[in-house]
């Protein structure tokens, strides 16, 4: 149930992480530290009294979601490069998702069909309307730029130490759906790609969540979870574990189902994928977007 309070929650980890998401993303150059960007920006939220909701996403090209800094990431921004900036802030456990995409080359127009998509759903965010009639909007503005959304990946729902639940908010149209209702926390995030339009899971893994609370039975793996229970089932990063050994307990831990691994998700080879997204409320005519 939204009251005052729990707005007041959503509202300020908004208005810190649409502040730190545009500084953030005035940082990705080309010959920057991937990894020193990614420290900076996390650390930045910590600094600001609030946590993050999950690792900052920084994905590449046909990367279109779930990548971050590993420990020692030795890679830079280059050149051409088109960067996902997806940054989530939590405060008491309620949920700021917004992303913004950095162009390093000439895709401006790829860039416009993600933001012109998300201010489409937006504007059609009230009480009875149903997610399909979104996801109609978003996938109406992306095509007609030239370019396809991505039909796999979609907008959520949000709750106090959740960073996805239903809703899901597709990026097409379907029929029906969700119908919203007032007091619904939603994010909405359109993705306009030049590839084929669903993204596929690649090996690279680096961010988990905890499932399911089990014994576990090696020093390492209790180690590890000693730190993952602080997040309360939000999303983490290996890198921020800072434990050597983690690895195998992370392989261990996932194949109990006591963690899930968030492979990356993307596109085909050489495509280029662009994201926008923001977090907000359904109010009683319409919405506020705490992002913003």
């Amino acid at each position: 149930m939204m009251n005052d309070e729990i707005l007041e929650n959503y509202k300020e980890a908004g208005k810190l992480a649409s502040k730190i998401l545009h500084e953030g993303a005035q940082g990705v150059r080309a010959g920057g530290s991937y990894l020193e960007l990614v420290d900076s920006v996390e650390d930045r939220i910590r600094s600001e009294g609030a946590d993050l909701a999950f690792p900052l996403n920084v994905s590449l090209n046909e990367d279109a979601a779930h990548d971050t800094a590993s420990t020692g990431d030795e890679r830079v921004f280059a050149k051409g490069d088109v960067v996902k900036f997806d940054l989530g802030v939590q405060i008491e456990g309620y949920v700021a998702d917004t992303a913004t995409t950095v162009d390093l080359g000439n895709n401006s127009l790829l860039l416009d069909a993600s933001r012109a998509a998300l201010d489409a759903a937006i504007a059609c965010v009230r009480p009875g309307i149903t997610t399909g009639e979104i996801g109609a909007a978003i996938e109406h503005e992306i095509v007609t730029r030239g370019y396809r959304p991505v039909a796999n990946l979609t907008g959520h729902g949000l709750d106090q130490y959740v960073a996805h639940m239903d809703p899901t908010i597709p990026n097409i149209a379907i029929s029906g759906g969700t119908v919203l209702e007032e007091g619904m926390a939603i994010a909405i995030e359109p993705f306009a790609t030049t590839g084929s339009g669903r993204v596929g899971e690649k090996t690279r893994v680096e961010i988990y969540s905890q499932i399911s609370d089990k014994p576990v039975r090696t020093p390492a793996a209790r180690g590890v979870m000693e730190k993952v229970r602080e997040r309360r089932g939000l999303p983490f990063s290996r890198r921020w574990l800072n434990d050597k050994k983690a690895g195998l307990a992370l392989i261990s831990l996932c194949r109990s189902q006591i963690l899930y691994g968030y492979p990356v998700l993307s596109d085909i080879p050489g495509s280029l994928v662009s994201q926008h997204e923001h977090t907000m409320i359904v109010t009683e005519d319409g919405c506020i977007v705490t992002t913003r």
